[in-house]
């Protein structure tokens, strides 16, 4: 297997609208070995709910996540690999649900609260994807722009049907209204699926605060474009405002590639550093009003 190289990097902005980012993500690269995650969540629930719902489904999925390359998974075969993988993701999920759930019953306001999420693991050429909501993941390579997600929602039921076309979808007065989510429901029912990576690739997951003014064809423009690559996350979130920023917007970018291809991108510039900050990544609105004064 040819060498494999990683690399992630993320950002979540409040928009120009909300008075809170209910969004929250979390994202890391391994420095020894190729193995890297992003996680996006989308909190609902209002006053505070929809944020804390948010960051205890990523604290859950990510406390797992961190201990995966223990001694027994690094001497496992790929195939077991794969399949630890895959339980890690199972047992991740169903107790950041109950973590909400617990969360509800001890916090009355908090009733309406719940969070949609997308996670994308790479292990070497392994990749998969976990989903729940509207939240997406994308894969883009010298083949174009693939949707590695289904959106558990409304319109996308009537899509699925026949009763609407994605175009009408996109201006729908359901399109906010989702079927699955974490939190909302004893038993939860997550979306996994995976792929091997064979060219180098670039992964997007996002908030539907960005697939609400981008389609699918400005994504893909934007990824076989800008460069470096890591950087579109900042380009994802200022189109979003600039076309109206009703919502939170979050993207995450994961970079793969192979030696003996030619790297997909330009090693990220010394502003905008790959590893997560230590601070919270959410551009606040009063940031962004003093760097445009």
């Amino acid at each position: 297997m040819q060498p494999i190289k990683l690399a992630v990097n993320g950002r979540t902005d409040i928009g120009h609208v909300r008075k809170e980012n209910e969004d929250s993500i979390h994202w890391h690269s391994d420095l020894e070995l190729p193995f890297a995650y992003a996680i996006v969540a989308d909190g609902m629930g209002g006053y505070n709910g929809g944020t804390m719902a948010s960051k205890l489904a990523i604290e859950t999925l990510k406390y797992h996540l961190d201990k995966q390359l223990n001694s027994t998974f690094l001497s496992c075969s790929p195939e077991q690999q794969q399949l630890i993988l895959r339980a890690t993701l199972v047992d991740a999920i169903k107790l950041a649900n109950q973590q909400i759930l617990n969360a509800k019953n001890n916090n009355p306001q908090f009733s309406k609260m719940g969070t949609t999420f997308v996670l994308a693991v790479v292990w070497r050429n392994f990749l998969i994807v976990a989903h729940l909501g509207d939240s997406r993941a994308y894969l883009w390579n010298q083949y174009g722009l693939k949707p590695l997600t289904q959106d558990h929602s409304i319109v996308q039921e009537m899509i699925n049907n026949g009763q609407l076309s994605p175009q009408q979808a996109r201006t729908s007065n359901l399109r906010n209204h989702i079927t699955r989510a974490l939190g909302v429901t004893e038993q939860v029912d997550p979306v996994i699926n995976s792929w091997t990576l064979t060219d180098n690739a670039l992964l997007l997951l996002c908030s539907d605060g960005l697939t609400e003014y981008l389609n699918d064809r400005d994504l893909e423009l934007i990824l076989s474009t800008h460069r470096p690559a890591l950087e579109c996350v900042y380009r994802f979130i200022d189109d979003a405002n600039r076309m109206g920023g009703k919502d939170n917007v979050s993207a995450c970018i994961l970079e793969f590639s192979t030696q003996h291809n030619v790297p997909s991108i330009a090693p990220p510039t010394p502003e905008h550093p790959t590893n997560p900050p230590k601070h919270d990544a959410t551009i606040r609105k009063e940031q962004r009003n003093i760097s445009q004064i």
